[in-house]
């Protein structure tokens, strides 16, 4: 699996039904699933983000469909980074000689 970190900001439509909330972050995860992956963490944030959503997918395109069936709800706009774990990390650092 890989791993994704998403920052993510409520638009208009999200802040104007943003008692909603929490039933949009438990559809995501049920969403998450159709694509094989799983929200790992969540976190409300202060500052530039209002969202940290880490998340596995087994590859890129399954990543990419899950943040596109999301954000055409319009609740949400996200900026998504795929993210290497330590053991990943090393392996690139080792190969550089």
């Amino acid at each position: 699996m890989q791993t994704y970190i998403g920052l993510a900001n409520w638009t208009d439509v999200g802040i104007r039904e943003i008692k909603n909330s929490p039933q949009r972050l438990d559809s995501a995860k049920a969403i998450a699933k159709q694509f094989d992956g799983d929200i790992l963490h969540f976190y409300m944030t202060i500052g530039e983000y209002d969202m940290v959503i880490i998340s596995e997918f087994p590859d890129d395109a399954a990543a990419a469909k899950f943040i596109l069936h999301l954000s055409k709800g319009g609740a949400i706009r996200t900026n998504t980074l795929k993210a290497f774990t330590e053991p990943d990390y090393r392996k690139v650092m080792s190969a550089l000689g």
